[in-house]
């Protein structure tokens, strides 16, 4: 029989706490308000107007994700900021491949125990990639259960909101044979893979490594917004995260066609190689990692110079990495 003294946080659940957490990122939120932001953090729900916006069909386009087992890497090193930025970059990213313009952004953190520290770092990469990406934070959720996590284990997902005119919605529905594929640079791993990559890297070899391995998912909403602003053609766009070029770039190919890469046409970094080295074939690296190439974009051959001299100019480094080709929806690499 429990005793009559029995208490939540004796329990392990410290409310108190996790008030105090939220009202010390309210600060934090602030510098990430937007247009159409009507109330953020502190209340039941966040609230969002699209009129300000202006738009004439609005479709709202949204997304949920979140890190995997990258964090047990950052708990190793110590540094977790690149863990929020990841968990916005892995959701605005893929609401971006519409053409949607991101909006708000909510995170979830589930923790054995809340570490103020710890939090507070997350939540500053996830202001960081939210002001990135022009999206509000918004609100969120932090939960104690220290019933199913052990004392320094938490995991994180988040949700993202965007909006786009319906007639402008990407689809990839007008790719046909000859469309060329520009790759956009990742800025690493990015946040999949990291199972294979704790299987082949030692602990004390993730340790050394770390500020490679935590480098934070690059976000490409900037850029490709501005393309689509400019009118540039761009008929697809595939974030390339879990199961690489075979698993997401083959969402965008419409029936008849296929998608024919060239691995010499674009660098590939270290990190990558490093992996390899450890232990992992070349067809597994092309399957499970994103090999420097964090988004594709197919755009006709006639536009494709200009579009990629617009990335640059935006300090996007990009390149052609192959074309479309007729096909059964086949990602061939050569």
């Amino acid at each position: 029989m429990t005793s009559q003294s029995a208490t939540y946080k004796k329990a392990g659940v410290d409310v108190g706490a996790a008030g105090r957490f939220i009202h010390s990122i309210e600060p934090l939120a602030q510098l990430t308000r937007r247009a159409g932001l009507v109330r953020g953090i502190g209340g039941f729900g966040g609230l969002f107007a699209l009129k300000p916006l202006g738009l004439r069909d609005p479709v709202l386009v949204s997304s949920t994700d979140g890190v995997g087992t990258k964090i047990k890497i950052a708990q190793r090193a110590g540094w977790y900021t690149p863990l929020g930025v990841d968990l916005v970059a892995m959701n605005v990213n893929d609401i971006l491949c519409t053409g949607a313009e991101p909006l708000f952004f909510l995170d979830y953190i589930a923790a054995g125990r809340l570490d103020p520290k710890v939090l507070i770092n997350i939540v500053r990469g996830v202001v960081r990639g939210c002001v990135e990406s022009h999206c509000a934070l918004i609100g969120g959720e932090t939960a104690q259960l220290g019933l199913m996590y052990k004392q320094g284990d938490f995991d994180l997902a988040g949700f993202a909101v965007g909006v786009v005119e319906k007639k402008k919605i990407i689809s990839g529905e007008k790719i046909r044979p000859g469309d060329r594929l520009i790759g956009l640079a990742s800025n690493g791993i990015h946040a999949n893979g990291y199972t294979l990559v704790q299987k082949v890297l030692s602990v004390a070899e993730q340790k050394r490594d770390a500020r490679e391995l935590l480098k934070p998912t690059r976000i490409y909403v900037r850029a490709v917004l501005d393309l689509l602003r400019r009118n540039a053609p761009v008929k697809g766009i595939a974030h390339i995260t879990g199961g690489s070029f075979r698993e997401k770039l083959v969402r965008i190919l419409p029936e008849g066609t296929s998608a024919v890469l060239r691995k010499k046409s674009w660098p590939v970094p270290a990190v990558f190689k490093k992996i390899q080295t450890a232990g992992v074939g070349e067809q597994e690296m092309y399957r499970t990692f994103n090999m420097g190439i964090g988004m594709v974009l197919a755009v006709p051959a006639a536009g494709a110079a200009r579009v990629q001299q617009r990335l640059k100019r935006e300090g996007m480094p990009a390149w052609v990495i192959g074309e479309v080709a007729r096909g059964c929806r086949e990602i061939e690499i050569e």
